[in-house]
């Protein structure tokens, strides 16, 4: 049953015969701005133009609106039943996006953009080497058991995405299999689908999870050579090892939009067409941003600035410190070097005592915050 009642739904956008979806404005975070539908919607048209199978009934809901509908289910991870009012019908919706995903044209759309990109980065338009991993995700309720698998490492039970980027994270291919597949297992089509569409690529990056006989078929078949990148086990806590960071990093970008977090798809291709439909977003906005010079935004933002300290003594000023920015945890160090202390071990000794005193709280090692105000 729907949450809208009929006038909510003839006042707003697209659920009426009316298809007034021509007229509708972004609207939320997710929307294609008009910068970047003018660099997305000449592409998007020439894809959809190469991929007419029959003539028929033209399209009657607006392209741009039901893009950001598909954008939309892809970055909150909600229902498609579930799309706001001022969408075209998610019925609508979700056959444009089982039709154009069954066609390809995620993949070519992400495809012609990803060459754009490299080509404004001072590169070839066709990569020549790339990377490959695999992560596994749990998988929800609505996923079938012949498409789950155990992941025993990770001690998961979902299904993997295995991906292959080029050298500036773009994705390439992507293949999802149950988690139960070990990772060489799912190299190898991956591998042979690299291999099928980029021709030009010699050169392959690979974690030791891919080490053995996967390194001599790909070099005697596809003729492409795999340099494993291993972890060497003296070293402790987390280092950046060489190119393999490049996949590890397309991940971090593939989890911001919330229906990748987990699996909801029945069929393994649908969950690689969202993954191709999130990746175009991606790339749109990247390009948008490179044609206009703009550098990429800050995540967090500037941190606030320190407050005047106007108390005459030490602990006066470290308290007007810690209830200045009191979801912070300071460091002793830092607190210090604010205030021009050149003894750190005694500084330290005085704070352990406030701490002791109920002046301040001490929230772990040799980190301090504000007392919490109880309510």
């Amino acid at each position: 049953m729907s949450a809208y009642t009929l006038a909510s739904v003839d006042a707003s956008g697209c659920a009426s015969p009316g298809r007034r979806c021509h007229g509708r404005k972004p609207s939320y975070p997710s929307d294609l701005t008009d910068a970047e539908w003018a660099v997305l919607e000449g592409e998007a048209r020439a894809v959809m133009a190469e991929l007419i199978a029959t003539t028929g009934r033209p399209m009657v809901h607006d392209l741009r609106a039901v893009l950001d509908a598909i954008g939309y289910v892809t970055r909150y991870g909600i229902e498609w039943r579930a799309l706001p009012v001022d969408f075209p019908p998610h019925e609508a919706v979700y056959g444009f996006f089982l039709r154009w995903s069954r066609r390809g044209l995620p993949e070519r759309l992400a495809g012609r953009l990803r060459g754009r990109l490299r080509v404004m980065t001072g590169r070839c338009e066709l990569p020549t080497a790339g990377c490959i991993d695999s992560q596994t995700v749990k998988a929800a309720e609505t996923v079938g058991a012949a498409a789950c698998g155990f992941d025993g490492g990770k001690k998961i039970k979902g299904q993997k995405r295995h991906i292959a980027v080029d050298t500036l994270g773009l994705l390439l291919c992507v293949i999802v299999t149950a988690a139960s597949v070990q990772d060489r297992d799912g190299a190898h089509p991956l591998l042979a689908l690299l291999r099928e569409k980029f021709s030009t690529i010699t050169l392959v990056w690979a974690d030791g999870g891919y080490a053995g006989r996967l390194v001599t078929w790909a070099r005697q078949v596809l003729s492409v050579t795999i340099a494993i990148v291993k972890r060497s086990d003296d070293l402790r806590g987390f280092v950046v090892l060489p190119r393999r960071w490049v996949a590890e990093r397309t991940f971090a970008w593939l989890a911001r939009y919330r229906r990748l977090v987990r699996i909801y798809e029945r069929r393994p291709e649908h969950h690689e067409a969202l993954i191709w439909w999130a990746t175009a977003h991606q790339m749109a906005r990247r390009l948008t941003r490179e044609l206009a010079g703009q550098p990429p935004p800050d995540r967090w933002g500037d941190p606030p600035p320190l407050p005047v300290l106007s108390s005459p003594d030490r602990r006066g000023k470290v308290l007007e410190l810690l209830a200045a920015q009191p979801w912070r945890a300071w460091k002793g160090a830092e607190l210090a070097a604010i205030l021009g202390i050149d003894d750190i071990n005694s500084f330290r000794v005085q704070l352990s005592q406030w701490s002791h005193q109920g002046y301040i709280n001490k929230i772990g090692p040799a980190l301090y915050g504000p007392i919490p105000i109880s309510t």
